[in-house]
């Protein structure tokens, strides 16, 4: 079949722009994914998040070692299986301040303002609590409140309230500040990923193909377009209108560069064809640096149990029956945003309260039980890059977020740390913690604190800014997310962000694969 449009990657934008495109029955819309169907059970359950960061659909890459943080590696989630991030993640539906946004405008990006994006999310939505100017209802995304929160919950709310902090019961208003529930990507207590929300109920449609197993080689340009993709084991297959390049803050640009578009001095070193010169790819990435508090609790207050098998048979059933328990908990439905920096603009450190210990990867667990607050700086001003490691095409690439090279980022994510231990060690939660024991009181003085980060940090899992969006020369694709230089190319994912949003990115990466869509429909 001769496409319209072809889109490499059907993760959380990838999906998005399939569907969207393909309501158009006239457009032939073909989406390729490296990996397979969101089979699993563990991909449809809320709780299967904590499988998710020990291996199962990812592609097991680490960063280089971070020279800022004592030559430290540390696992770098990122999705392989159709709906991307959106099938793996903890299912947090946040979007970040509008200053975000109306900062990108700022910077040269027409058209993204808050205003400019405040309808598309609105338009993803299904919400379940609210619909007001903020939020919406009838979209293909279900958004939901907690099904199955605890008493832990309540107490860290008081807690931080102990310290000064408020309850905010919306944290994806245009106020986001304070503590509170998280919304969560789930309906009727289900994971909605982009894979169920947008693509399960386009399916049927006769110009819609979606494959998975499909390793992308690199993306064909011929005197200056881009007319399609060449497919291990398939030849060049060939788009009549666009390729939409929506492989991820990590995967976009490692296609890129393997296509022979990125730094030229790169491409001749690994022996692949220059076909055009920009080093702006793979540049510009950042990402949120994370560092925790756990506690050992007083008894059984949260989930940590339920990872033993018997337990976990019993969970299993309540779920099935009832819809509540464990398996009902995305284990991180609970946090908020305050300030690390009191002059800052918007709130600049971002808190997840996990409902156990060693839900992640390389995160210690409490043989009695535990529980885990999360914080996060989220206005790095450091930068790294993604580079390719060889020509070959299976190769991990070299993924070096450059964390702490400005040392104002290490101040910040070390007062964002000091904030999260003043909250769990407030009054309101002492029926429920027994003590701290990481970072644990040993640690007093600056050069503990960054001892202990190099040796626990982790990401959160959001990489951005690698593909950087912009008016200016240097800037990968224009404010239409249009490649510059190369013609009937479009990059659609984090990759674009100028500067990540101040939270999760999830909800902002599905917002910018529906205004994507719309562009690209009016530019048909």
């Amino acid at each position: 079949m001769p496409w319209d449009y072809i889109i490499i990657g059907g993760g959380s934008a990838g999906a998005v722009v399939a569907a969207r495109l393909s309501e158009n029955p006239d457009a032939r819309v073909l989406l390729l994914e490296a990996g397979p169907r969101d089979w699993h059970p563990f991909y449809a359950i809320p709780a299967g998040f904590a499988k998710m960061t020990k291996g199962i659909g990812s592609w097991g890459w680490q960063t280089v070692p971070q020279r800022h943080m004592g030559g430290m590696q540390i696992r770098f989630t990122q999705a392989r299986v159709l709906g991307g991030g959106s099938t793996v993640n903890a299912q947090i539906y946040t979007r970040g301040h509008p200053l975000d946004y109306d900062e990108w405008r700022q910077s040269g990006c027409t058209g993204w303002a808050y205003d400019d994006v405040l309808p598309y999310f609105r338009k993803a939505e299904d919400n379940d609590t609210f619909d007001n100017k903020w939020h919406g209802k009838g979209g293909p995304l279900g958004v939901s409140k907690p099904a199955a929160p605890l008493p832990i919950c309540e107490a860290y709310f008081a807690a931080a309230g102990q310290i000064g902090i408020p309850t905010n019961p919306d944290l994806t208003s245009e106020t986001p500040e304070g503590v509170g529930y998280y919304q969560l990507t789930q309906r009727r207590v289900r994971r909605s990923s982009t894979a169920k929300a947008y693509l399960d109920p386009a399916r049927g449609r006769a110009n819609l193909s979606i494959v998975t197993g499909a390793q992308v080689l690199r993306i064909v340009v011929e005197k200056g377009r881009a007319v399609g993709v060449e497919l291990a084991g398939q030849g060049i297959i060939r788009a009549n209108q666009e390729v939409i390049l929506s492989a991820g803050a990590i995967g976009s640009p490692r296609l890129l560069q393997l296509s022979g578009i990125g730094p030229a001095d790169q491409a001749r070193q690994l022996g692949i064809p220059v076909v055009l010169d920009q080093p702006g790819v793979g540049a510009n990435f950042h990402d949120h640096l994370d560092l925790f508090v756990i506690a050992e609790c007083t008894g059984p207050h949260t989930y940590d149990r339920y990872a033993k098998p018997h337990w976990s048979a019993i969970a299993g059933l309540q779920y099935l029956l009832t819809r509540k328990g464990p398996v009902a908990s995305s284990l991180f439905e609970t946090g908020g945003f305050w300030w690390a920096d009191p002059n800052a603009r918007s709130p600049d450190i971002q808190f997840h309260l996990g409902l156990g210990s060693g839900i992640e990867a390389g995160v210690a667990a409490m043989p009695q039980g535990g529980v885990t607050l999360n914080s996060a700086f989220l206005r790095p001003r450091s930068r790294g890059t993604v580079r390719l490691a060889s020509a070959d095409p299976l190769a991990a690439p070299l993924i070096d977020p450059n964390y702490w090279e400005d040392p104002y980022d290490r101040d910040m994510s070390i007062a964002g740390l000091k904030l999260a231990q003043d909250i769990m060690r407030q009054d309101a939660l002492k029926p429920f913690v027994l003590a701290e024991r990481l970072p644990g009181p040993a640690v007093q003085t600056d050069a503990d604190y960054i001892a202990y980060a190099c040796a626990h940090a982790k990401t959160d899992h959001h990489p951005a800014g690698t593909c950087r969006m912009g008016s200016d020369a240097a800037a990968v694709v224009d404010p239409g997310l249009r490649f510059n230089g190369i013609a009937g190319l479009r990059v659609v994912d984090a990759s674009i962000m100028p500067q990540v949003v101040s939270s999760n990115t999830n909800a902002a990466t599905i917002m910018i694969a529906e205004k994507a869509a719309d562009m690209i429909k009016g530019a048909a």
